[in-house]
């Protein structure tokens, strides 16, 4: 009786995508060398009114890698993360995540685990300013080759490479760095999930092409303009400039809420001021206007007139006033349905300045007043951020820029993500880390997941001669004193802990993925598929990616027949790597009917016992999924 394995690679993007299209136009279905393929000249046809006669001009945003970085975004990998626990903090009960590795494979590594699970996306990608790097995606060749190319010589295979103005491809490499990252994290996003991208006029351009391109152009929110500094450089050529650039993109926008950091206060509203004071020049401040019964106003005539129509109504006055019929005459923004029910409910009143107000109903009070486009007052700028590293680490010279943590905590407020998953994968410094600590001091439990290269330091920078050897070191460090600091100040009860993987090469040896490329008298060289460096917390977590259940679930580890047992969120997976798994072993654990096992293929007392298991499994605990590695 054979046992499904699980493959532990990424998902195949094109192999789903195609399995999509299969449903929908099965007759644009043929076979090429690889498996199955589509006609796309076919499917061109089923997608148009009219007969398809060759290439048509259309608008769309090209540049020269564009495919490339297509097929960059669904390519598989085998590699996975190995959780770091002595980096970590209370790495068995935190729901945060930091993970250390190239963000383009970490994201296709998350894509089964937090498909359609991620609240909200925040990023400061590297502006292309000339000055900056790219990453240099290249899947196609060797290691070895990729490093010489690329100038990377450090263990963790980097890929970022300079990005000169004076480059062939200045933009296009750029382009190609962010496509595939941007098409892979929407995926990540939930149904009402939003990302928020910081950005400068090197880019803005095209990165808003891009993501009309990935998201849609009809899941665009805004371009929100922040104020960075609060004194322009008057060294600039030709402008001071102060302003940077937060674009916002949607998964869905019908289903995005209002952006929002506070709620309205205001016990009344201006609905406009009154154009022809001489008509209103017996009225009072506070005269009230009034449907009916007693009042300030008892006799005469008011006109109101809005964007539709004249609005005439008799009413009354007193306080002294003659009987006289008076017009109150405007030009209303409003419609006529919302003056009808201000008068109706008398919430209209005569202000000092003779203009009208009205009375807010209490249906409006605590209603979320939208976030403007202009981020001036309470977002922060250069050198609030400045001060908030400072006060972290004693001097702001381990980073040139980074966002202050007001910018971040507001966008992070500005949407219902109280429970939710913040994703940052360009978290350089962990701001906002930082500031999901700061967001829960409202009570609330949001978690983040940090992804950031460990890109190494200058060995004549300070931060190196403090002690610290890359980026991620830095990070690290920063969440671990914000959390304290936070803690000793407001004693908020919120996790401030998080746990670190690190993106490596599989657990498994290549056998595991290629069988077909080795004869039997290699095989069983391999007595078994992990590779001997690996623990069962690495094994662990790899399985978990491939199940696709988030890295975040509570970890438990139990003994269990003198055999290490790992429990995830209880009974939802359950694994266990030592050898010996016999039929004993196999009734213990199918009385607390685990949803899903695992077991390493080697592990089994002898072949008897591996399908004996199996059968066991099968008759004492029926819904509980068992596969092997």
């Amino acid at each position: 009786m054979s046992i499904e394995k699980l493959d532990l690679t990424s998902p195949d993007l094109v192999n789903q995508n195609i399995e999509k299209l299969v449903a929908l136009f099965p007759n644009c279905v043929t076979e090429s060398v690889n498996g199955k393929a589509i006609d796309f000249d076919l499917l061109k046809q089923e997608l148009n009114h009219e007969v398809i006669e060759g290439n048509k001009e259309r608008y769309r945003l090209e540049w020269p890698g564009k495919r490339e970085a297509i097929v960059t975004a669904n390519l598989p990998t085998t590699k996975t993360l190995r959780p770091v626990r002595e980096d970590s903090a209370d790495f068995d009960n935190t729901e945060n995540l930091y993970i250390e590795g190239d963000n383009l494979e970490v994201l296709k590594l998350l894509q089964e685990s937090y498909l359609n699970k991620i609240k909200m996306i925040y990023i400061d990608p590297p502006y292309n300013t000339g000055k900056d790097f790219v990453y240099k995606d290249n899947f196609s060749k060797a290691t070895q080759e990729e490093l010489i190319e690329s100038g990377q010589k450090d263990e963790h295979n980097q890929r970022l490479v300079s990005n000169p103005e004076t480059a062939g491809r200045y933009h296009s490499d750029w382009l190609s760095m962010m496509y595939p990252r941007l098409k892979l994290a929407r995926n990540l996003l939930k149904k009402n999930g939003v990302i928020f991208i910081s950005i400068d006029d090197h880019e803005v351009h095209n990165l808003r092409k891009i993501c009309d391109d990935i998201f849609g152009d009809n899941n665009f929110v805004d371009c929100l303009k922040w104020k960075r500094k609060k004194q322009p450089s008057f060294l600039a050529k030709h402008t001071a400039k102060v302003m940077e650039y937060v674009l916002i993109y949607s998964k869905n926008a019908s289903d995005l809420e209002k952006l929002s950091i506070e709620g309205t206060s205001d016990t009344t509203k201006k609905v406009i001021n009154i154009s022809n004071n001489e008509t209103t020049r017996n009225f009072k401040a506070g005269v009230r206007i009034k449907k009916d019964g007693s009042g300030v106003i008892k006799k005469g005539r008011y006109t109101i007139r809005t964007m539709d129509v004249e609005y005439d109504r008799d009413v009354h006055y007193s306080n002294g006033l003659t009987m006289n019929e008076v017009n109150v005459t405007s030009r209303f923004s409003t419609s006529q349905t919302n003056i009808d029910k201000y008068i109706e409910n008398n919430l209209l009143f005569i202000t000092s300045n003779l203009g009208l107000r009205r009375d807010v109903g209490p249906e409006e009070l605590g209603k979320r007043k939208s976030i403007t486009d202009l981020l001036i007052k309470d977002w922060g700028d250069n050198q609030e951020s400045d001060n908030e590293l400072r006060a972290i680490f004693g001097t702001t010279e381990y980073f040139d820029y980074t966002k202050p943590l007001s910018l971040i905590k507001n966008l992070i407020c500005s949407n219902f993500c109280e429970n939710e998953i913040v994703l940052d994968f360009f978290s350089g410094s962990s701001t906002t880390a930082h500031s999901v600590f700061e967001a829960n001091k409202d009570n609330g439990n949001r978690k983040f997941i940090m992804v950031q290269l460990s890109e190494k330091i200058e060995e004549q920078s300070k931060a190196f001669l403090d002690g610290y050897k890359s980026i991620c070191e830095i990070g690290k460090e920063r969440i671990r004193r914000a959390a304290k600091k936070i803690k000793k100040e407001s004693g908020a009860a919120i996790d401030y802990g998080f746990r670190v993987y690190r993106l490596d090469e599989s657990n498994m040896q290549d056998v595991y993925y290629k069988p077909q490329e080795y004869d039997q008298g290699q095989l069983d060289l391999v007595a078994d598929n992990v590779k001997s460096d690996r623990t069962p917390d690495d094994l662990l977590a790899q399985v978990m990616l491939d199940w696709g259940l988030p890295l975040s679930l509570k970890i438990e580890q139990v003994d269990v027949l003198d055999k290490k047992l790992f429990k995830v969120a209880e009974n939802s997976l359950f694994a266990c790597f030592d050898t010996g798994i016999d039929e004993v072993f196999a009734k213990e654990i199918a009385k607390e009917s685990p949803i899903r096992i695992v077991f390493k293929d080697s592990a089994f007392k002898d072949d008897t016992a591996k399908v004996n298991v199996k059968q066991l499994l099968k008759q004492l605990s029926p819904e509980t999924e068992m596969k092997v590695i």
